[in-house]
């Protein structure tokens, strides 16, 4: 089966343009389906054992990574590559099997993120001069990263992404290229502004037009990951919940604009969701937040919770 895999991800790279990353994430689910496969027969797979591959053999599969306590949108993406990798065996070498069609992938639980305190994200401003007091250039990067993804609720990628071009003569909004390569227009607020401009005048490489806008230490363009680390960073040194990351802040974001009074499809092309239901969940989350002031502040609760305890 090696050949078949090692065809599928040149396909995948060559054919499709995936990524390196992806296509790696796509041959080790195949290859996790393959290993339990030769248990699960006593012995190697052929490419005739795929093809003969029940609905029996895919549950025990999924049944087999639940027990490994795998995730559910893990094994939700493992079954995905494997449908894709027979979809190819179909295309390219006629091979068809029928069964795979027929197993359901795991339902995934949605998960609401949650919205940090604004006081929070006001003393992080503090705490970055402290921790990178040694490199002012690199207090005032965290800082207007940061309050770019606060402000403008972009996404890590979204923010990492921009150019010096993007932000030169002070737009009054930035042009982002988001999932999907969708676009779309955010405002950007003076205060943003005014941390990047602080920022680039410290930064001491990478001023070009085209050049990257967050720049590392070693002056590549930021990753993801040293995103990331800048706000755990600040996590720890502020002792702030697990849940404070870089999404949250994207979400403080929404929540934000939702409680003060935006509707849910400026909110949605703000966020760049290509599903309303994505930016529905927003109004989980304010809804829940307007029942907690509600029960700590209503001068009704102290009467409600009584009239419950003497039921």
């Amino acid at each position: 089966m090696n050949d078949y895999v090692a065809e599928f991800l040149d396909y995948l790279t060559q054919t499709k343009n995936y990524s390196v990353h992806t296509a790696t994430a796509y041959e080790t689910d195949i290859r996790d389906f393959i290993k339990f496969y030769e248990n699960y027969n006593g012995a190697d797979v052929s490419l005739s054992d795929m093809v003969r591959a029940d609905t029996i053999c895919f549950r025990a599969w999924l049944a087999d990574r639940a027990h490994r306590n795998l995730a559910h949108k893990s094994t939700a993406r493992a079954l995905s590559s494997l449908r894709g990798f027979y979809k190819f065996l179909s295309k390219k070498h006629n091979i068809q099997n029928n069964a795979i069609g027929l197993i359901s992938s795991p339902k995934i639980p949605r998960k609401l993120s949650k919205a940090i305190e604004v006081t929070d994200v006001e003393h992080m401003h503090d705490a970055i001069r402290e921790i990178d007091n040694a490199e002012p250039w690199i207090a005032a990067r965290d800082w207007a990263l940061v309050l770019l993804i606060f402000g403008c609720g972009l996404r890590i990628s979204e923010a990492l992404s921009l150019k010096n071009i993007d932000v030169r003569g002070r737009p009054d909004a930035l042009r982002i290229l988001g999932k999907g390569s969708k676009e779309r227009i955010v405002p950007i607020l003076p205060a943003v502004l005014d941390a990047i401009e602080k920022y680039t005048e410290l930064r001491p490489f990478g001023a070009a037009a085209n050049d990257a806008l967050f720049r590392s230490v070693r002056g590549l363009p930021m990753s993801p990951r040293m995103a990331e680390k800048v706000v755990e960073k600040l996590r720890h040194y502020l002792q702030l919940p697990d849940y404070v990351t870089p999404h949250a802040l994207r979400h403080t974001f929404a929540t934000a604009l939702l409680a003060g009074g935006a509707d849910l499809r400026t909110l949605q092309e703000l966020l760049g969701h290509a599903s309303l239901s994505t930016t529905q969940l927003y109004t989980r989350v304010n809804m829940s937040e307007i029942m907690n002031i509600y029960e700590h502040a209503h001068p009704m609760a102290d009467l409600n919770n009584t009239s419950t305890e003497n039921k």
